[in-house]
């Protein structure tokens, strides 16, 4: 058995480099890209690793830049890992995100607080932040090109959410976390990142944030739609206003985090808050030996419609990154509910590209 997954590993790494290219069906139109784990950017991962030289040339980091890992104490950093991945897409020659420096999840809690356990006040946290966005981007200064400067910093209505970083600093502690980051590094491009902006609601919330910073003298090179779709939402309507909304205030649009949920809904309001993790029913599973062949091409369907917005704003979309390289690393296999058997990809669980990837070749013009 340990010699026919050797073999079958083996024939999908020779396949990957000779199949058509993503990023070169792109070439001119935007950059294509993948979220990394760390199997992959320590060249590990004997099946992922071949896909992500051949087909991408841009790569974000899973996990390894958020504060919890790489700042996990209040007297120290952890730059190992986000040193091997930042010379992993060195050594490819990619175009390297980091993702994210401002977030209210994944962030230690004695961020927050004092040597005696109390909330920090204003202009501590300030001094933290600062502290933390000049250590972590002046590290990588001219090598990552670009940052998620502040992570879904909104609620689905628009307003803003009330994390310890509002609470504590106000709603300007946006336009100081990319005032820092812009300091720290004059010439990496910086990122607002967050889900479901094409709902109406929380987009117009988005731009009016986007405005604000604006005003208020920030760098703001563009927002990130984090684009954790489903196989009916958002409609194409939907994605074409928002991405049209963003080009309006002359600031591009990068899609940060794509993929397409295949499975049944798990709860009644789209989210991708990392929270949200519930208990599945009988029904929440059904693919467990397989994607059935209708269900396979309703993703192909829906990738093509997708890409057929982004390409439609080519001056605006600078960057569409998936979120996994393929079926079997993705996040959607936990979120959220735990231990489903996910499709959300262009490539299988065997590292072999899907229908879909197909779709997203055809959009491209090459097929």
């Amino acid at each position: 058995m340990k010699r026919l997954i050797v073999v079958v590993l083996a024939a999908a790494a020779a396949h990957a480099q000779t199949a058509p290219s993503l990023k070169d069906a792109f070439q001119g139109i935007f950059r294509i890209g993948a979220a990394l784990n760390p199997a992959q950017f320590e060249e590990r991962d004997t099946r992922g690793d071949p896909i992500i030289a051949a087909q991408f040339n841009t790569i974000s980091p899973e996990n390894v830049l958020k504060w919890q890992i790489v700042h996990p104490r209040v007297d120290g950093y952890n730059f190992e890992p986000g040193d091997k991945y930042v010379a992993f897409g060195e050594k490819h020659k990619m175009f390297i995100v980091g993702h994210c420096l401002v977030w209210h999840s994944q962030t230690p809690g004695w961020v927050f607080q004092d040597s005696e356990g109390k909330p920090l006040t204003r202009d501590s946290l300030l001094e933290r932040m600062h502290d933390h966005i000049s250590t972590v981007v002046g590290r990588y200064k001219g090598r990552v090109g670009g940052w998620d400067v502040v992570n879904e910093a909104l609620n689905e209505d628009g307003t803003m959410r009330q994390s310890q970083w509002y609470k504590i600093i106000g709603d300007d502690f946006i336009l100081k976390a990319f005032q820092f980051a812009h300091e720290a590094d004059p010439q990496a491009d910086l990122y607002y990142n967050d889900y479901n902006l094409e709902n109406e609601p929380k987009r117009k919330g988005a731009v009016d944030l986007i405005k604000k910073l604006k005003v208020g003298g920030a760098t703001v090179t563009a927002v990130g739609l984090q684009g954790h779709d489903k196989l009916d939402w958002p409609t194409i309507q939907q994605q074409d206003d928002t991405i049209q909304a963003f080009k309006a205030l002359s600031v591009k649009v990068a899609i940060t985090e794509l993929d397409v949920d295949v499975l049944p809904r798990a709860t009644r309001q789209n989210t991708a808050d990392v929270s949200a993790v519930v208990a599945g029913g009988a029904n929440s599973n059904p693919y467990t030996e397989g994607l059935p062949d209708n269900v396979q091409q309703q993703l192909a369907k829906r990738y093509a419609e997708l890409f057929g917005v982004f390409v439609k704003y080519r001056d605006t979309v600078s960057r569409v990154t998936f979120w996994g390289v393929t079926d079997g690393d993705s996040w959607l296999n936990n979120f959220p509910v735990r231990g489903r058997t996910n499709y959300p990809l262009l490539f299988d669980r065997q590292g072999k590209p899907k229908p879909a990837f197909d779709a997203v070749m055809k959009a491209a013009g090459t097929r």
